[in-house]
C-alpha cells in the first residue's frame, strides 16, 4: 500500500485519507477519529497475562482491526464505559 506512513499499521493515501497499511481500505479523513471505522473487539482483561490482571474484572482489551482485511491496526485497555483514545492524525 503506498501513503505516508504515519504507524506500522497505517498509512495517509493520496486521498489524504487514514487507510490500513496492508490493503489500502479506508478508515476516515486524515484530521478525524478513525477508531470509529474500524471493527472492534472488546475482551476482558480478567485473568489475562497470569496474576496481574487477576482484579481487573471491568478493565477492558479492545482490539481495533481492518474491516477490509481484518489486520490488527491498533489495541488499548479501558473501562467498559470508557470512550476510545482518539488518534487524530494531522498531515
Amino acid at each position: 500500500m503506498s501513503g505516508k506512513r504515519i504507524s506500522a499499521t497505517l498509512v495517509v493515501n493520496e486521498d489524504r485519507a487514514i487507510a490500513c497499511a496492508a490493503c489500502g481500505h479506508t478508515l476516515g479523513p486524515a484530521g478525524a477519529p478513525w477508531k470509529d471505522h474500524a471493527r472492534l473487539d472488546e475482551q476482558p482483561m480478567q485473568g489475562a497475562g497470569g496474576n496481574p490482571y487477576t482484579n481487573a474484572e471491568r478493565v477492558l482489551l479492545r482490539r481495533f482491526f481492518c474491516p477490509g482485511c481484518g489486520a490488527l491496526l491498533d489495541t488499548e485497555s479501558a473501562l467498559a464505559d470508557d470512550p476510545f483514545l482518539t488518534d487524530i492524525v494531522r498531515v
